[in-house]
């Protein structure tokens, strides 16, 4: 198995798109879905995809908001490659890069309740819930980590 991580190119956005539909309803609510098509029509630089294979599976990325913390974004996988490392590649790859940047202080991931005890296990810590904050039963789970 050969796994690459590389930037997001706008060809990408299909797959992506395919691969978010298949997490919905256990990560995301379809009424996300707006906002992801949004992020990706003027994705940032630090957007990536993984591969397997060639075959793109998942995505992340990562951006330095006003508050100077780095915050993880649009996170996700195609649920068969869940449980295979790949999520831990892709949120390491991002902390590295926001880590060169000498401002960030504390790294932020805003998750689910189906997601947190992944970013837990990253070293993240819990610091707000808020009820149906992304769609009805999905939880947000406001997440940090000193830098």
């Amino acid at each position: 198995m050969s796994t690459s991580i590389r930037s997001y190119r706008p060809d990408d956005k299909s797959r992506l798109v395919e691969i978010f539909h298949l997490n919905v309803p256990k990560h995301f609510g379809i009424e996300e879905l707006k906002g992801l098509e949004s992020y990706l029509d003027k994705p940032p630089e630090t957007y990536y995809v993984i591969e397997v294979d060639n075959k793109v599976v998942g995505a992340s990325g990562c951006a330095v908001e006003e508050n100077l913390s780095g915050t993880i974004t649009w996170i996700f996988l195609h649920p068969e490659s869940a449980g295979q490392g790949l999520g831990r590649a892709l949120v390491e790859h991002c902390l590295a890069i926001l880590k060169k940047d000498d401002r960030v202080k504390k790294f932020r991931a805003k998750t689910s309740q189906t997601a947190y005890k992944f970013f837990e296990r990253m070293g993240f810590s819990l610091i707000r819930t808020e009820k149906d904050y992304w769609a009805k039963g999905l939880d947000l789970y406001d997440m940090e980590m000193l830098a």
